[in-house]
């Protein structure tokens, strides 16, 4: 680059791995959800204005946002041999000025509610400022094609072979510098590890007896419905966590947190996932349906407020939890009784707080969690409610017992009663675990993966099954 030109640097996909617009949009969406759609009406069919509006209302912390390691490195190198560095982009000029600030730059150019400085009109706002072919410029995008140019060099972030070919014939200097992102990141981003949950919704099945071809297909397509549902949620729960997740030990690499997947491919991939879930529901029925959208509008809640409230995202959780036990039994048609629905409910309250207890265990200070309303002085009180929950399910598993439904599917009603120590001994497990810090972040992918815990499982529901007399009936004995 000639050293005596300005080096002007596009911030949205160039020099950040991240829009500032949309980062702005979806901190608005979670910190200030009226405002900010109240931003957007108000500025409908005006590009410029609703860039400025949404960056300004609840602008992200500057020195949180992902940087291109590349661009940066060449940008912090140019200012510290004196050579003139400057920001662009179509958003607040105040918040481009501060990361401008935040990282010794000369300058930033942003909208003023004056000048639009988005693609031909960033264009004419350089060369005013630079002259023609007065400056070198990084970009990322089709809308930096003018600017590049107007200007001397043309820094191309990702490579566009028509782009590439324009430039050249034009004679511009070009350089490339790699960028992009890999669907392994976006797979990532879905959390496909989490889908095991919805095991959950085999419950019902376990719980009847019925492991018929047609049963075991329709909860299936089930459990496909809510896994599509989940990614849809966790992308949308990403993207309102940007700046709690950047604060968190380990979810600061999460592939949106770290840039290195676009919100706007998260958006769009979260728009399709919920509408294959919706989809495969009404397949499944109205009855289905509900349950489905019930599960995604808490989940939508989850996210936006609750998770903040301190109990109530416990209480959540294990609803959320226990929706799934719901579908599955909506989706056979089988029906849940209500104290198997009374039993799944302390159950995952207790696996609520062993979520909180672990993460508190795994904090790194003793400040409050990040978009979480527990320190680590909760850890008492969390633990307690956690018993309440195994003593909770533990009664009511006994209560069942002596239900009619447990008349009909267990001959043996004692090895009932013998279920119950396995399935103490699991829980008590949980929660110890989960005080000391020994699990994963989420309880239920733990216990899925967990050696000890999986052998009390098995052992419990062979108790039930021989008291069903399923054993005799499959094996002979």
């Amino acid at each position: 680059m000639g050293a005596e030109k300005p080096l002007v640097l596009d911030v949205d996909g160039t020099f950040l791995r991240t829009d500032l617009m949309l980062e702005s949009l979806w901190a608005g969406l979670g910190r200030a959800p009226r405002e900010t759609l109240a931003a957007v009406r108000a500025t409908l069919g005006r590009p410029a204005a609703f860039r400025r509006e949404v960056t300004r209302l609840v602008p992200p912390r500057v020195d949180l946002l992902p940087i291109r390691v590349e661009i940066a490195e060449r940008a912090l190198a140019a200012s510290e041999a004196g050579r003139e560095v400057v920001l662009v982009s179509g958003g607040d000029d105040g918040l481009i000025d501060r990361l401008a600030g935040h990282y010794g730059f000369t300058a930033g150019m942003g909208a003023d509610g004056r000048r639009d400085v988005a693609g031909e009109g960033r264009a004419a706002v350089l060369k005013s400022a630079f002259g023609l072919r007065g400056y070198d410029y990084a970009g990322d995008s089709a809308g930096d094609r003018a600017a590049w140019l107007a200007a001397d060099r043309a820094v191309v972030v990702g490579g566009q072979p028509r782009l590439l070919a324009e430039l050249q014939a034009a004679g511009r200097r070009v350089e490339v510098v790699p960028g992009g992102w890999r669907w392994r990141d976006l797979v990532q981003a879905l959390r496909p590890h989490q889908w095991v949950k919805n095991i959950l919704l085999f419950l019902p099945v376990l719980a009847a007896h019925d492991f018929t071809l047609p049963t075991l297909l329709l909860v299936l397509l089930g459990m496909v419905a809510f896994s599509a549902a989940a990614s849809c949620i966790y992308v949308v729960n990403d993207l309102l966590d940007l700046e709690a997740d950047r604060l968190h030990p380990t979810k600061r690499n999460r592939p949106f947190a770290a840039g290195a997947v676009p919100i706007g491919v998260g958006m769009v991939a979260s728009l399709l996932l919920g509408l294959l879930a919706l989809g495969i529901g009404a397949a499944l029925g109205w009855a289905f349906l509900g349950v489905l959208v019930l599960y995604m509008g808490l989940s939508l809640a989850y996210s936006l407020r609750l998770k903040r409230l301190r109990w109530v995202d416990i209480a959540t959780l294990a609803a959320l939890y226990t929706i799934r036990v719901l579908a599955g039994a909506v989706a056979t048609g089988m029906g849940a009784s209500i104290l198997m629905l009374v039993f799944v409910f302390p159950v995952f309250l207790s696996l609520g707080c062993v979520k909180r207890m672990t993460e508190l265990a795994l904090a790194e200070s003793d400040d409050r969690l990040p978009g979480r309303g527990y320190g680590r002085g909760d850890r008492g009180d969390l633990l307690n409610v956690a018993w309440i929950g195994v003593v909770g399910a533990l009664v009511v598993f006994f209560a069942y017992s002596f239900s009619e439904q447990a008349h009909a599917l267990y001959p043996t009603r004692w090895l009932l009663w013998l279920t119950l120590v396995p399935l103490a001994i699991w829980l008590i497990r949980m929660v110890i675990l989960g005080h000391r810090g020994k699990q994963d972040y989420d309880p239920i992918v733990f216990a899925l993966r967990d050696r000890v815990g999986l052998g009390l499982i098995f052992f419990a529901l062979s108790f039930m099954f021989y008291g069903a007399g399923l054993w005799q009936r499959w094996f002979g004995f």
